[in-house]
């Protein structure tokens, strides 16, 4: 039940057009961190604020900003009739915004500048990159500055281009931090950025409660372990929905994506050695659902510098080798039914940064961590920070019986097998081939040179693993007993509806149905 002193958006003093689209968007009520923050935001106020990720952070300054935007410019206020579906879609005339994120458009952001836009959006080195060519000037202009994910942004390398910016501003300025945790490089951004503020460190866990988000720890007694019981989780279906998988290393990821395809189980790679265009036709394909699983690294969804072979352990001040770095979180993945986490996240903060992709605006979630006995420290780690004030474990066990998918394991160590050295190398080549001959900027290059062309289409084609078909079918005597009632096979399902898929998935939790398993005599392959 709705606290009755609780501050709805209609009471904040809002513009009508905002309250709008609010309601377009489906928000009847703020959340905790749009409630504190918005009204003392429109008071003129500096803040700090911790929120947990997917809370609503964004909307809590892109309100107030929007707000005083309009408040600024009454007179043409009235003038916006068109209706769309964002915070900012009845006053599209009155507030323009620009978006210098992508390093490859530097031409048209300069012109788009030039109009003097009242909101810019930007990476830190983007923005810095404006200001030094003076296509950007906030010193006289500037009246609010946002600093997002705020706990981030050091561990990424972008200190030295904050402390450069915060030269090119006006000595009065409001400002927000907005950021998920509390750490040391959130206190000395707050001593750079801020001018005696409001602290709202709300209490709250940082993520979502037991009855939205469900987590679980997997232990893997090694690694082919691991392999084996993803492969019946996706294949037997005991997963639902849109998954995110997170590795460790990119070439970890197409390792995965190669084993995967063996059985017909259709995946993909957000790498980040491809264009920012490419991956948002990733996640774009993602969410429209042509995929109903991504692997990424934390570097290529979170923006974070992630460990790999060839290039070692980061250090903290190092810059991630992504130029665009970070980008890809303002892209939100829909839907995400399942976060599992193949490899254990590098830091307790990685772990809540990963399972906040699902559990999103109310929709239910879970997240499956696989853990392997040596890692059994570091998962002590991410508990402690999980458990906050006393509270008890929140990583619950999974306890998957491994014996009922014994029948699977020759299957798995054949398809392990096939995904080599070299077939992990060529499948990344084979995807920077393929962007090399759909690439815009060398349209002009290869009709300038077209035997370089010819020679690029007419190499030898890479054949990145031997795929053999009959993995992809899942004979009836393989199954456990117990899930053979349970488990649809995919060829069998007809698509549904949308609002058919959502009202399905929120009563076929595998978890619930294992339990409810549990009472039959017969044993049970998992159960929660």
């Amino acid at each position: 039940m709705a606290d009755p002193e609780s501050l709805g958006f209609e009471h904040m003093g809002l513009d009508a057009r905002l309250l709008q689209a609010v309601t377009d968007l489906g928000w009847s009520r703020p959340t905790l961190i749009q409630e504190k923050a918005i009204p003392l935001a429109l008071e003129g106020k500096d803040l700090l604020a911790r929120a947990r990720t997917g809370s609503g952070k964004t909307a809590a300054y892109a309100i107030p900003m929007l707000q005083q935007l309009l408040h600024r410019k009454a007179e043409l206020a009235r003038q916006a009739q068109s209706m769309i579906q964002q915070l900012a879609a009845y006053c599209a005339r009155d507030v323009r915004v620009a978006n210098v994120s992508a390093a490859e458009d530097s031409a048209s952001q300069r012109a788009v500048l030039m109009e003097k836009p009242d909101v810019v959006v930007g990476t830190p080195s983007r923005i810095l990159s404006h200001l030094q060519q003076d296509t950007l000037k906030l010193r006289d202009s500037l009246e609010l500055l946002v600093v997002d994910e705020a706990d981030l942004l050091f561990s990424f390398g972008f200190e030295e281009e904050l402390k450069t910016i915060l030269c090119h501003l006006p000595r009065i300025y409001q400002a927000f931090l907005m950021s998920a945790t509390f750490n040391e490089d959130v206190q000395a951004l707050k001593e750079l950025v801020l001018h005696n503020p409001v602290t709202l460190k709300l209490q709250e866990s940082q993520l979502p409660g037991p009855d939205q988000l469900q987590q679980f720890q997997v232990v893997c007694e090694t690694e082919e372990d691991k392999f084996l019981l993803l492969y019946a989780l996706l294949k037997l279906s005991l997963i639902r929905g849109k998954s995110l998988l997170f590795v460790n290393s990119l070439e970890r990821g197409y390792r995965l994506r190669l084993f995967l395809e063996q059985f017909s189980i259709p995946s993909c790679v957000l790498n980040g050695e491809l264009p920012l265009r490419s991956r948002c036709h990733i996640i774009s394909q993602f969410n429209q659902g042509f995929y109903d699983c991504v692997i990424a690294t934390d570097a290529e969804v979170l923006g974070a510098p992630a460990k790999d072979k060839r290039q070692g352990q980061r250090s903290k001040g190092d810059k991630a080798s992504d130029p665009e770095a970070g980008v890809a979180r303002g892209i939100d993945f829909h839907h995400v039914s399942a976060v599992l986490n193949f490899d254990l996240p590098p830091t307790p903060e990685a772990y809540i940064h990963r399972a906040g992709r699902t559990a999103r605006a109310n929709n239910p979630g879970i997240v499956l961590t696989f853990v392997l006995p040596t890692e059994q420290s570091h998962l002590v780690k991410i508990e402690e920070l999980l458990s906050g004030e006393g509270e008890a474990p929140t990583l619950l066990p999974y306890q998957f019986r491994m014996e009922e998918i014994e029948g699977f394991r020759y299957r798995c160590r054949d398809a392990m097998r096939s995904v080599t050295k070299q077939a992990i190398r060529e499948a990344r080549l084979k995807e920077i081939k393929e962007e090399l001959l759909h690439s815009e900027k060398l349209k002009t290059y290869f009709e300038d040179n077209p035997r370089d062309l010819q020679l690029l289409r007419h190499d030898l084609p890479l054949h990145p693993a031997v795929v053999k078909p009959h993995l992809g079918n899942v004979p009836e005597y393989l199954v456990p007993a117990p899930l053979r009632d349970l488990i649809q096979p995919r060829k069998r399902r007809k698509k549904l509806p949308s609002s058919r898929k959502a009202k399905k998935a929120k009563t076929q939790n595998p978890l619930r149905n294992f339990k409810h398993k549990e009472k039959k005599p017969r044993p049970t392959a998992a159960s929660s």
